[in-house]
């Protein structure tokens, strides 16, 4: 059967989001006599591809570029080689509509890609720990920035059995989420799954949240089956274990498709300048009323967000955050652009200036 000749409707692939945006992307290798797949999971030079055809493994050898934001990951949609070609290549991907993006552990700082062509980016996060909301709000402005529309779910909330204790846990983060649902689900008992399901709506989402947080239980809670391995909480220290060790994409019962993750330890932020603006909204709506459009909000006069912050109407913990997500976020652009390292450059050294001149005036001496 000629499966370009459907409409994006009936199309094998619709289960997995093809539809007629990506059906016009792929026109020019349908020419070329090549197949459409999403890759589901990648491995070592090899990934594992859902055709119109069946799942099959293909080589990537000819999608290896030396940027690793263009490395192929799972979510994407790719050119694979025809039905019965021996060995099966990954010949090109379609252009990505969202990527999650974090900087790697190294000091090299480099990006890697999480996820692409995601619709929605569920964090989870696990009530058998204290909130971090902080990282919340770290995880929060990678998915803003990626495209898609962040989720906050709060996991074992079976754990939590006095309503009271547990709509005041999603107060707190819904403070810390400005416009993102935030959800209390228990996987275990099946509790808010369909609320989750509906708010997903048979898009593709992407599960990220630390080890521990009850995502593989999540995760088969959503496909109503036993797709991801699960093993308990560590009793030592209360840490989960990585039962997840590769991305892998799944279909979901009620439409869409869910991209598991391995837990994150570190969360790094990737030129995600606007995301950090969007999390933290009411501050940068603030700003707009500073006397300076250059603001830092530290000492400045006439500042806006320091008068809201003496007022009680922002919470110094949501200033300190929004302050280290800023800064650190200014490292990793200043490291990738010289423009930017040489405008944060001559601020730095402003600021220095000012500073030592306020510390001439603190002891009397006048500023040089």
């Amino acid at each position: 059967m000629n499966h370009s000749s459907l409409p994006s409707s009936s199309h094998p692939l619709t289960p997995y989001g093809w539809d007629a945006g990506w059906e016009a992307a792929f026109a020019p290798y349908a020419a070329q006599g090549l197949v459409p797949g999403r890759v589901v999971r990648v491995d070592r030079g090899l990934c594992d591809v859902v055709t119109p055809f069946g799942a099959l493994r293909a080589d990537t050898e000819f999608v290896v570029p030396r940027d690793p934001m263009k490395v192929v990951c799972t979510g994407d949609w790719a050119a694979v080689d025809p039905e019965g070609a021996d060995p099966l290549y990954v010949r090109a991907l379609l252009p990505r509509r969202t990527a999650f993006v974090r900087s790697t552990s190294s000091k090299r700082s480099e990006a890697q890609i999480l996820a692409a062509n995601v619709d929605h980016a569920v964090v989870a996060v696990p009530l058998s720990a204290d909130l971090d909301l902080a990282r919340v709000e770290r995880f929060l402005a990678l998915a803003w920035e990626s495209g898609a529309r962040p989720v906050v779910v709060l996991t074992k909330a079976d754990l939590v059995p006095d309503p009271v204790t547990l709509a005041h846990a999603v107060q707190d983060v819904e403070t810390s989420a400005p416009g993102v649902p935030v959800l209390a689900v228990s996987a275990e008992r099946g509790e808010g799954i369909d609320t989750l399901t509906a708010v997903i709506g048979g898009a593709t989402a992407v599960l990220l949240g630390p080890s521990g947080a009850g995502k593989s239980t999540l995760a088969n809670a959503l496909a109503g089956r036993d797709v991801m391995e699960v093993r308990a909480i560590r009793d030592v220290d209360g840490k989960g274990r990585h039962t997840t060790t590769t991305r892998n994409l799944l279909t979901l019962p009620g439409g869409g498709a869910l991209i598991d993750t391995p837990g994150l330890r570190g969360v790094g932020l990737w030129d995600a300048g606007e995301g950090v603006g969007q999390v933290f909204s009411e501050i940068e709506e603030l700003a707009r009323d500073c006397r300076f459009h250059d603001c830092a909000h530290e000492s400045e006069p006439g500042c806006a967000v320091l008068a809201a912050l003496d007022e009680g109407g922002l919470p110094y913990r949501r200033l300190e955050s929004y302050r280290k997500l800023v800064r650190e976020n200014q490292r990793i652009v200043a490291r990738t652009d010289a423009r930017v390292r040489a405008e944060l450059r001559r601020e730095w050294k402003r600021r220095g200036a000012e500073g030592r001149a306020a510390m001439e005036i603190k002891r009397g001496a006048r500023p040089r």
